[in-house]
């Protein structure tokens, strides 16, 4: 693989009026109320895909027809078999594979299909906040087994969760893995005990893995369903290339299901709401990056952690009444104003105000959210540098903050 130049992570690229949800103005506008913010809020990177993935697709928008199209399936779901298999020692059957336009998209179908209306579904807030929408707008019940904070670390709760799944309404339960926004790369151990007590409560492990690419050295993903048959057989995995790789815009992303019986019920649920068909260019474009663009996502990993120690370097020294919740992965730092002692909504507001930059304000990831804020380090530096800055010129000792 040819080496990657780690400058190109610091190109600032122009992104707006090219329709991201990020940077354009209407967007912004519609989304926080303001167009003038520097956003650092969506899992969304301000960087270019790998440029084997370019040139594939530049290749193929050649080709000048664009009628349907599939993957290359042998192509294809070699690249998906093996791109597990080196990283995470699983081994994947290509039947078990499923397409799917994203995992929200896909969770959403599971719980359609999985549940009935009025059950329960479980997720471990504070986390991903389209979860808690889904499952409420199908119809079926949110129990949240609430993460706990203990000295900057974050743990689950086991002794709620076997309380909870005693209920016979309770059905199922989305992990997210590792986790978002806190950051969390749970542990094979941790993610044992999890199981072990859903197996014996038949509580169906949605896993929700698609950062599972983004570990900072020291740490090491556990593919959920890799752990063992059991865990397979009662699991249904759900990974995509667009945190690893920047693709989101392709609207891809893979479902993998082990369990024949499972599978089956989800592809019919698929072809119910005609979504077989993946895009033209998102399959190539995910084939060639586990093909080609390992090194780009090393080199990613390098600029992510640098990133990284530059953000608690310059909290510490410049804002330190804030906490930093070091994520073991993902590119989302998950930060904690609570000594401020703020309304969860004063406190997005002094973000959109004053400090002018749109964040994910953390009560909108459920309980235990509330005086947090989530922000996207996936970006140039030096667009990293301009938010501290305006963090700092609102937040830091001696400002009066109220």
């Amino acid at each position: 693989m040819a080496k990657i130049d780690i400058s190109i992570f610091d190109e600032v690229i122009d992104r707006k009026n090219t329709g991201s949800y990020k940077w354009d103005p209407y967007y912004l506008k519609k989304i926080f109320g303001k167009k003038d913010l520097l956003p650092l809020w969506v899992a969304d990177m301000d960087f270019r895909a790998p440029q084997p993935v370019i040139n594939a697709l530049v290749e193929r928008a050649k080709h000048g027809i664009f009628g349907y199209t599939g993957p290359d399936p042998e192509k294809y779901n070699n690249s998906v078999i093996n791109w597990h298999k080196r990283r995470y020692d699983w081994l994947i059957d290509e039947d078990w594979i499923v397409f799917s336009p994203g995992i929200v998209q896909a969770c959403t179908y599971l719980i359609q299909r999985f549940t009935k209306p009025g059950d329960k579904v479980i997720i471990q807030e504070p986390v991903y906040h389209p979860f808690a929408a889904l499952i409420k707008n199908n119809g079926r019940r949110i129990v949240s087994n609430q993460l706990d904070l203990v000295d900057g670390h974050y743990k689950m709760n086991y002794e709620g969760l076997e309380k909870i799944v005693k209920d016979s309404r309770t059905k199922t339960l989305i992990l997210c893995s590792p986790h978002n926004p806190v950051g969390r790369v749970w542990t094979r151990e941790e993610l044992i005990k999890l199981g072990d007590i859903c197996l014996e409560n038949d509580v169906l492990v949605i896993s929700d893995e698609i950062h599972c690419d983004l570990v900072y050295p020291k740490y090491k993903h556990t593919i959920f369903a890799s752990i063992s048959e059991e865990l397979a057989q009662h699991s249904i995995t759900c990974t995509a290339g667009s945190k690893t790789f920047n693709l989101a815009g392709f609207q891809h992303s893979n479902v993998i299901i082990p369990n024949e019986r499972l599978r089956e019920t989800f592809k019919a649920q698929m072809e119910n709401h005609a979504l077989t068909i993946p895009n033209v260019f998102g399959a190539l474009a995910l084939q060639v990056a586990y093909d080609e663009g390992e090194e780009w996502l090393n080199t990613l990993m390098q600029v992510l952690t640098r990133n990284l120690n530059f953000l608690k370097d310059f909290i510490k020294n410049r804002v330190p009444k804030v906490s930093v919740i070091e994520p073991e992965g993902t590119y989302l730092v998950w930060l904690d104003f609570r000594k401020y002692e703020l309304e969860p909504k004063d406190l997005e507001k002094k973000m959109l105000e004053e400090a002018k930059i749109a964040l994910d304000s953390g009560y909108i990831f459920g309980s235990g959210g509330e005086g947090f804020e989530r922000i996207n380090i996936a970006c140039p530096l030096s667009i990293l540098k301009e938010s501290l800055e305006r963090i700092a010129k609102v937040f830091a000792e001696g400002n009066n903050v109220q």
